[in-house]
């Protein structure tokens, strides 16, 4: 039996599946549509046509047994999203992340028995803000009222060491890691130099974080 099932096999639903197989992942892979099954039938360990707000076929799949089911039914099926994910809360599935369109989806999803919800829009709208906005930030990851952040090196940095920076000390940041090309050197030394062209992995502070990606 796989280890993740993914139910609903839209253009995000179809995304998940395979990057799930391709992390190494087993995976079942759900779907009313038969046709939309056979564009990840090569790539995922297992497709099932079913309907997922049938309650006696959700338990023939034996969903309990997976260590995650994903939901990502479309837009235009809500009902069925809050009805299956429903009834895999029923059923004992140890862990359901459901796909949300907006607020109130996602309130009433958490209601019936989603443990995660996400809103892979809302994501990538923050992300293109943060993109526009603080162009030297090229990802980041909130970790409570901190965040985890790569960002440009800044010219000013090139040819030094960690320790002649401070980053500590003067900005609040801690160096996690250094991204050379297609390097990276976790838990740098304080002896390590940045050169033009590294990107810094940051833990600390938003506002720090922004402020030292503006940094020329």
């Amino acid at each position: 039996m796989a280890d993740f099932a993914v139910i609903g096999l839209g253009r995000f639903g179809r995304a998940v599946a395979r990057s799930l197989a391709l992390s190494g992942q087993a995976v079942l892979a759900v779907d009313r549509d038969p046709r939309r099954l056979e564009l990840v039938a090569d790539e995922v360990d297992s497709v099932v046509a079913a309907d997922t707000t049938d309650e006696r076929r959700m338990e023939a799949l034996d969903l309990r047994r997976m260590a995650c089911v994903v939901v990502t039914i479309g837009s235009r099926a809500m009902e069925a999203s809050l009805l299956t994910t429903a009834i895999l809360r029923d059923l004992g599935v140890p862990r359901i992340v459901a796909r949300s369109f907006d607020e109130r989806h996602a309130r009433l999803l958490l209601a019936i028995g989603a443990h995660e919800v996400l809103n892979p829009e809302d994501e990538i709208g923050r992300r293109l803000a943060l993109t526009l906005a603080h162009p030297g930030v090229l990802g980041q990851l909130p970790l409570g009222a901190s965040a985890v952040a790569e960002i440009e090196a800044p010219e000013a940095f090139a040819g030094r060491r960690l320790d002649e920076l401070d980053l500590v000390s003067r900005h609040g940041v801690a160096v996690l890691a250094i991204r050379r090309g297609d390097g990276l050197q976790p838990c740098p030394p304080p002896a390590a130099t940045v050169e033009s062209g590294d990107a810094l992995v940051l833990l600390g502070d938003g506002g720090a974080l922004r402020r030292l990606a503006a940094l020329k």
